[in-house]
């Protein structure tokens, strides 16, 4: 009994272990996918947001929207290099050695990584299936009012701007954020077909009770109208006048989901109505069919993943090689690819849907499980093995040609 009791309590803190071993490279590998993704978008969305006018405070919330995405594509690769790195740090330090000795078999020691596994899988699930919809509108949108100007738009120093149909405007300099407007020329078309065009020192915007109009108050300048009812165009010189401008009618965005070929923006829920419920037919019905096999694959692949990293954590014996590490990143990488793949053709009527997205998953499932029994039930299995040996005596022909090389520099020098 005594003895039971110190081994459930030992395999207690083993468990606690392979938990903080875990969540350090899970975290950190989320964290800097996430990173990465993000600093390569947000150069685009500072282009993207510069040419269209807008301000640069919406770029951090076009990115904000990305972030689910980003998170999806991240938690499987972070799951995986998670358990790798922390069976991979037992079996070089021979404590996997000494667990197995006491009977302590993969199966156990899987609970932890199958406990992540399970939490993550929820909270992926819930990421795709409901928050990515929600934020990849929200993304669309702020890309439609950046472009139609609903977002504000910034006054362009040197260049003449396009405000509206009927106004154009053209500054030499701008100082307090665009409150304080120097060197300009204005020119307003109205509807009766009067034209204005100004001159002024100074001028700046102030706003009035009607918010579909605006006050562009210009001071120390001249001014023409002319109008087909003029003989002559009229002219005034003036210290302060007030210019009432007529803001354009900015369209409103669509409904979530409204555009035909949008299916990532609908909930789970929406996609199973329409693959099944007979929400759609024809080519909207198949792509509804094909994104939601897709993030089921995507969501289920992560059950996976414990084994797969498993198999590829320990290295032959007397070996530090890290090649699975890289095998298993590319394989993780390899699927969704493949599955991206998948769905375009189910989407295009090429193949069935869950023909076209299930196949691969049951492919790769028998695949890993055949790696994890190679190396949990076979003695001495290496599930790469083939891999690890041609990878070692690729490593050692390098080696060989390394100093040759520097042996004939240095005779040609």
């Amino acid at each position: 009994m005594v003895l039971q009791r110190l081994i459930v309590r030992s395999l207690t803190l083993i468990d606690r272990y392979i938990a903080r071993s875990v969540a350090i490279p899970l975290l950190g590998t989320l964290l800097l996918a996430a990173m990465l993704l993000v600093l390569d978008k947000m150069l685009r969305l500072f282009d993207f947001v510069v040419n269209a006018g807008g301000p640069v405070s919406v770029v951090w919330r076009m990115l904000a929207n990305l972030l689910p995405e980003y998170f999806a594509l991240g938690i499987p690769i972070g799951l995986m290099l998670g358990i790798l790195l922390a069976f991979r740090k037992l079996a070089m330090s021979s404590e996997l050695d000494a667990l197995r000795g006491i009977g302590t078999g993969f199966g156990r020691l899987l609970r932890v990584p199958y406990l992540f596994a399970f939490t993550l899988l929820l909270l992926n699930l819930f990421i795709v299936g409901w928050l990515q919809p929600w934020t990849h509108y929200g993304y669309e949108r702020l890309r439609f009012d950046l472009r139609s100007g609903a977002l504000g738009a910034s006054l362009k120093v040197g260049e003449f701007n396009t405000l509206s149909k009927r106004f154009t405007l053209r500054i030499d300099r701008s100082e307090r954020k665009g409150t304080q407007l120097h060197g300009i020329f204005v020119q307003v078309d109205d509807k009766s077909g009067t034209s204005i065009a100004a001159t002024a020192e100074h001028g700046r915007f102030l706003s009035t009770d009607d918010p579909d109009t605006i006050l562009f108050r210009l001071e120390r300048g001249r001014l023409i109208q002319a109008n087909t009812k003029f003989t002559t165009p009229r002219t005034l010189a003036f210290e302060s006048y007030d210019l009432p401008i007529n803001l354009p009618r900015v369209d409103s965005f669509r409904a979530r989901g409204d555009a035909g070929d949008e299916v990532d923006e609908k909930t789970l829920p929406e996609l199973l109505r329409d693959s099944y419920g007979g929400g759609t037919s024809g080519e909207a019905n198949l792509a509804a069919r094909s994104n939601l096999h897709f993030r089921m694959v995507e969501v289920a692949m992560m059950l996976l993943l414990p084994l797969l990293a498993v198999a590829l954590a320990v290295p032959p014996k007397r070996s530090a090689s890290s090649l699975g590490i890289f095998v298993g990143i590319v394989m993780v990488v390899a699927y969704h690819k493949i599955n991206q793949w998948a769905e375009s053709a189910g989407t295009q009527g090429r193949l069935p849907p869950e023909l076209a997205l299930w196949l691969p998953f049951l492919l790769f499932a028998a695949l890993i499980v055949w790696m994890y029994w190679t190396i949990a039930r076979k003695p001495g299995g290496q599930p790469i093995g083939a891999l690890e040996r041609a990878a070692s005596r690729a490593g050692k022909a390098i080696g060989r040609l390394l100093p040759q090389f520097g042996r004939g520099a240095e005779a040609g020098a």
